[in-house]
């Protein structure tokens, strides 16, 4: 059984930093692991990917700002997020999957976390 633990959400100010944990569980070496996001009334949107390659890729409005991180040793995925904004305010999930990185950018497939609420005040 595959489960996605995440930690880390909170509520900061505006430029603040936050990291994002996400242990996943179970038999399976996921290929590609990553973070979308929902603020209420909009859609799920990518924020950032990798695989076990170490590629990455980034949404625009986050790049520069965020950086993802894996230990494949401990099958976790990391978000740092600095210099935050009110914008950044959503439900955090992380994700795994086995396709391809680029599925990233047009699939919501794969297993999800429960979602972590991140709060930037400005």
């Amino acid at each position: 059984q595959v489960q996605l633990v995440e930690s880390g959400g909170g509520l900061v100010q505006a430029g603040g930093s936050l990291r994002l944990s996400c242990a996943v569980s179970g038999t399976i070496r996921f290929n590609v692991m990553g973070w979308y996001r929902q603020a209420p009334g909009k859609e799920r949107e990518l924020v950032a990917g990798i695989d076990n390659g170490g590629d990455t890729t980034y949404a625009d409005s986050v790049k520069g700002r965020f950086f993802i991180s894996r230990d494949n040793a401990k099958n976790t995925v990391y978000l740092q997020m600095s210099r935050l904004k009110p914008d950044d305010t959503a439900v955090y999930y992380c994700n795994a999957r086995i396709t391809s990185l680029q599925t990233m950018w047009t699939m919501l497939t794969g297993y999800w976390g429960q979602g972590t609420q991140v709060t930037v005040a400005s």
